[in-house]
């Protein structure tokens, strides 16, 4: 049990030992105080992209620390957060042209409803219903764990969620069964938007699912004038092999959520885009149709400018080529795991892995999950299994060595849990 006042985040504090400290990064790597370097296998929640402390991006903060702090986002404007405007428009599929600032992922899902039910409001035709995948993960705000997965992660707060159209998740031969359901619901006339994770579900479980599903409820999201909201917050910035996963279906959603890799990770920050129709709506000369949302730190030009600087990487290093050697190096280790009877599930999305470890009570709350990280931290590995879902998701400078030595500890944990030692 920890003695710091810190309250940390998903962490029961009577199960778990004290935290370790972390003294600086640097690429694929945490350094703890004593120089024990750690494998940041998950990006550090997901967000780190490049690597930690890119040069790129740390000297676009420090520059922008020499004029800004932070700037109201009413009345006034920046160079970075136009600039940034415009770069991401230049780069999202096509058809997005409007940007909305906030913080976070949750923060960007949460701007994205009310953009969807607010559009729909001020044409005075009025949609509420919200239609979502089984099993998919948003975030931690009111509005998204409205819209995601019920169970332990909300249950406590069921008084103040809202309901919403669960689809059930196409798995493999029911696709139609997800396609049906959705069908149906927009028949209805009630559905305002589909909210969904692009090809690869996050916390729920690291599932994944064919672009060719995605491309039809994109198809039937448009016959019944249905928006589609691509949550790309985890899976955009390459993650499953393409800029945005969208792409991989060859579609253009009418709003699309980013967050995490927006700046190569090094800073909060996030962006709803939208079709002009959406931003159309919600101008008029009537006051009461203006979009009533913001936060005190909209748009922070610090943040803003560790996104152009992302951006700037992107369009100057060879991102892309990092990326499929990831893809590649991934695949053929996790190819060691195909037909093991250890596991089961083995899958990847582009530089994402996860396989199932067969347990007898696997899920969230798995007892096997605190174990698998304990025996992964003393191998000097940061991977955080989703309960009995392990999964890898490195940042794109991990090395071919980085890559073994993480999949030697799924081998040997794996062996250790089924001689009963783990």
């Amino acid at each position: 049990m920890n003695n710091s006042a810190v309250w940390y985040p998903f962490t029961q504090h009577a199960l778990e030992p004290a935290m370790r400290r972390i003294a600086s990064t640097e690429g694929a790597h945490l350094i703890e105080e004593d120089g024990e370097r750690i494998l940041d296998a998950i990006s550090s929640w997901w967000v780190i992209t490049h690597g930690h402390r890119h040069p790129v991006i740390m000297e676009a903060i420090r520059s922008a620390t020499e004029s800004y702090d932070q700037v109201i986002f009413a009345e006034y404007t920046h160079a970075p957060a136009e600039e940034l405007a415009k770069g991401l428009l230049e780069i999202a599929p096509a058809g997005l042209a409007h940007v909305f600032y906030s913080d976070s992922g949750s923060t960007a899902v949460e701007v994205a409803l009310k953009m969807a039910l607010g559009f729909f409001h001020n044409a005075n035709r009025p949609r509420r219903r919200i239609c979502v995948m089984e099993h998919g993960y948003h975030g931690d705000t009111i509005g998204t764990m409205s819209t995601g997965e019920r169970g332990v992660f909300n249950a406590a707060y069921a008084p103040l969620l809202f309901s919403v159209d669960r689809l059930p998740f196409p798995e493999p031969g029911r696709e139609q069964v997800t396609l049906d359901a959705f069908e149906a619901a927009c028949d209805t006339g009630e559905v305002a938007a589909l909210l969904i994770e692009p090809l690869l579900l996050g916390a729920g479980g690291m599932k994944t699912y064919p672009a060719s599903v995605l491309a039809a409820l994109k198809r039937i999201a448009e016959r019944h004038e249905t928006l589609l909201i691509a949550d790309e917050v985890m899976t955009g910035w390459g993650r499953t092999g393409s800029l945005f996963a969208c792409e991989q279906a060859g579609i253009s959603p009418d709003i699309l959520c980013t967050s995490k890799g927006l700046t190569g990770g090094a800073l909060p920050l996030a962006a709803t885009l939208c079709t002009p129709a959406i931003f159309e709506a919600h101008l008029s000369a009537d006051r009461r149709k203006t979009f009533f949302h913001s936060s005190s730190y909209t748009a922070n030009p610090i943040a803003c400018a560790a996104a152009l600087a992302n951006l700037a990487v992107w369009n100057e290093e060879p991102v892309q080529e990092r990326i499929e050697t990831l893809v590649g190096r991934q695949a053929r280790h996790l190819a060691r795991f195909c037909g093991d009877p250890r596991f089961s599930g083995v899958r990847h999305a582009g530089t994402v892995t996860a396989l199932d470890l067969r347990v007898p009570a696997g899920g969230y709350l798995s007892e096997v999950g605190p174990r698998l990280r304990a025996f992964f931290r003393k191998r000097q590995l940061l991977i955080r299994p989703l309960g009995n879902v392990i999964y890898l998701m490195p940042p794109y400078c991990a090395s071919e060595a980085d890559l073994e030595r993480a999949y030697d500890a799924i081998d040997e944990a794996a062996s250790l849990f089924a001689a009963g030692q783990l």
